[in-house]
């Protein structure tokens, strides 16, 4: 499935107000107290498009719409032309932001893949590439999964029974360790909310799927 770029901002949210801020704007603006972005439930059902609410870095909350799915992959744009990639929940790739995670390796034997058959103490290996201050790095990192207890989430005016996981990270190499948690819905294996680090530790991304990509 392929979706032509929309992007809502102005059709969703009044013209010339804070919440019309770009991805890099809002990091910018982490502490200066602007308000989260919060789009009606009707709003967000009558969307033909998929939705997230993005925040980085506890900066102010955005709402995006898809903008591509193609080969499992999930395109997230911004109003100023930012990128977050996504498959199975996990984010994968950025583009547009002052530093970004640019790759990440061997995601077939990620367990989120199978996300209802996840077990205690399964693991996972995978090379990280990201920039720092426009420099290269990479870093072989690997995982643990931890269950935690089980939330249910209200998410866009719905109750959803979630399975809560935590991903504990670690890089040898340099002594790195940081975790991420997914919401994972209990029926539809769907990631439907998660706190990720996607590249030794260098970003917090919370994200929030409020309508989910129909295949």
């Amino acid at each position: 499935m392929r979706h032509i770029l929309l992007l809502f901002f102005c059709l969703l949210l009044q013209a010339c107000t804070p919440a019309q801020q770009g991805l890099m704007e809002s990091v910018k603006q982490a502490f200066a107290g602007l308000d989260d972005v919060t789009v009606p439930v009707e709003r967000i059902q009558s969307l033909p498009y998929a939705s997230i609410y993005l925040r980085v870095n506890q900066g102010q909350r955005l709402f995006l719409v898809l903008g591509y799915a193609e080969n499992g992959q999930h395109k997230w744009i911004t109003q100023d032309r930012a990128m977050l990639v996504t498959q199975n929940g996990r984010l994968i790739k950025t583009l547009g932001l002052s530093d970004n995670l640019l790759e990440v390796t061997n995601l077939t034997q990620d367990p989120l893949a199978r996300p209802l058959l996840i077990q205690e103490g399964d693991g996972w290996t995978r090379v990280l590439s990201w920039t720092t201050k426009n420099r290269l790095r990479s870093a072989l990192a690997t995982s643990r999964f931890q269950r935690g207890e089980d939330q249910v989430l209200h998410i866009a005016g719905r109750d959803i029974a979630c399975r809560v996981w935590h991903e504990k990270v670690s890089v040898a190499a340099s002594g790195a360790r940081w975790q991420n948690t997914f919401w994972i819905d209990s029926a539809s294996g769907e990631v439907r909310q998660s706190v990720q680090n996607p590249g030794a530790g260098a970003l917090t991304v919370d994200i929030t799927l409020l309508k989910p990509v129909i295949s």
